[in-house]
């Protein structure tokens, strides 16, 4: 069976650094931290007194006040940069068959400031069950796929993905697989997140994986260095059109990239620390190339997870290094994180887009906060430390993992 050519038509986001894509590219080219204090809710008690939280973002520039109160902060974040890659890639036209148009949507959490303040709520009460009626449809993890259809009327495959951190890179995985077997001709696939709340920045210290350099939040999130302590918590969301190619080209369509390949795995080691020598990243790497027909050789630029994590970051250099052997040291290797921060369910979406304009425009965005090196991490791989390089990217990779073992990465190269 040939399979289907896949390209990327659309991009959308809201995230930290701006609150569309050219806001988000022009900040990650010139190395902005996107950390500062929280704003959401009182942290003077909590260990972690910043985050990478959305500025400027008004509900009311997007929904009426009426719509506004059904979404949870998470939703609303997802719609806004859904309804930008739309437009972006003119989905929204009369022509297009939308039976044939579907929708992916991740969230590692879903609406966790709507799920805290209904059941502080009750909790404060005198047991009487006053719960209200958009708590659960507000909340559930595949609420904004289903709102994103339904201001469309994209009646193709319709759901959400959950694996944690990884959680928007298996729906694009999903979104590709697809449209290459002719079950759909496009796609409306990213995620969502907003967990820069108390449950979120308190469950997250109580494990001991988030910064607590709160005397220096823009340096706090630092891939690779020898002082990292941990990931910053960020929000935000990203969307993309994924669409199949001949069907893209006879609208007329933009094509950033072209979608390569997908792979994905698991460690099977822990519960929240990576395989120590990467094993399971190094697979979800190897299966990607493979799905692309290409050779290792042919890589030029990654797109790490590189989360600031003491473990992670030792784990995936080691991953790059055993499948791309010396070549690795030719590849434009960054973290997109030392400025976003970590944006759990949405970051493979995020930084999915940083990739596909890193091929697009031949430039990779650097990892900014490098000050110490680390002995245990190869310091011959190229990590783009602090300043962004131009060179050609004809083919880029980009990878996300999640708790649980979960390993995602997608290939994007130069649309020929």
């Amino acid at each position: 069976m040939k399979l289907r050519r896949v390209v990327v038509t659309g991009l959308g986001a809201v995230t930290p650094l701006g609150n569309t894509v050219p806001e988000y590219w022009d900040a990650l080219l010139n190395g902005v931290s996107g950390a500062a204090e929280i704003t959401r809710f009182d942290h003077s008690k909590f260990k972690t007194h910043f985050a990478c939280e959305v500025k400027g973002f008004n509900p009311l520039d997007h929904f009426d006040r009426k719509e506004a109160r059904k979404y949870d902060l998470y939703a609303q974040f997802g719609l806004v940069a859904a309804y930008q890659a739309v437009a972006d890639a003119k989905l929204d036209d009369e022509n297009i068959d939308k039976e044939r148009v579907g929708v992916i949507w991740a969230s590692g959490i879903g609406g966790l400031e709507t799920f805290a303040k209904e059941v502080g709520d009750y909790a404060k009460g005198d047991g009487t069950p006053r719960y209200n009626p958009f708590f659960i449809p507000k909340m559930i993890a595949d609420i904004t796929a289903g709102h994103i259809s339904i201001k469309y009327g994209f009646q193709g495959p319709n759901f959400a993905t959950v694996s944690a951190c990884a959680s928007s890179a298996n729906a694009m995985a999903d979104a590709f697989n697809y449209i290459r077997l002719g079950k759909a001709d496009a796609f409306v696939v990213g995620g969502s997140e907003a967990a820069v709340n108390s449950p979120g920045v308190g469950g997250f210290n109580a494990m001991h994986a988030i910064s607590t350099r709160n005397d220096d939040p823009k340096t706090a999130s630092r891939p690779f260095d020898k002082d990292r302590d941990g990931f910053v918590i960020g929000e935000g969301g990203a969307g993309l059109i994924f669409e199949e190619y001949e069907h893209a080209i006879a609208r007329g369509a933009t094509i950033y990239a072209e979608v390569a390949g997908a792979g994905l795995s698991a460690d099977a080691h822990h519960m929240t620390s990576p395989h120590p020598e990467g094993h399971g990243a190094m697979l979800a790497m190897k299966w990607a190339l493979q799905d692309a027909g290409l050779e290792p050789i042919q890589m030029d630029h990654i797109n790490t997870h590189g989360t600031s994590t003491p473990l992670g970051d030792i784990a995936e250099p080691k991953a790059i290094t055993t499948l791309y052997g010396e070549h690795a040291y030719n590849i434009s290797i960054n973290s997109t994180k030392s400025m976003t921060g970590h944006l759990l369910g949405a970051a493979g979406a995020v930084e999915a887009i940083a990739t596909v304009l890193a091929v697009k425009n031949d430039i990779v965005p650097p990892t900014i906060n490098h000050y110490e090196t680390d002995p245990n991490i190869d310091q011959k791989l190229d990590f783009t430390f602090n300043v962004a390089k131009k060179r050609t990217v004809d083919v880029a990779l980009s990878n996300t993992f999640g708790f649980g073992g979960h390993n995602a990465s997608l290939i994007f190269k130069k649309n020929k």
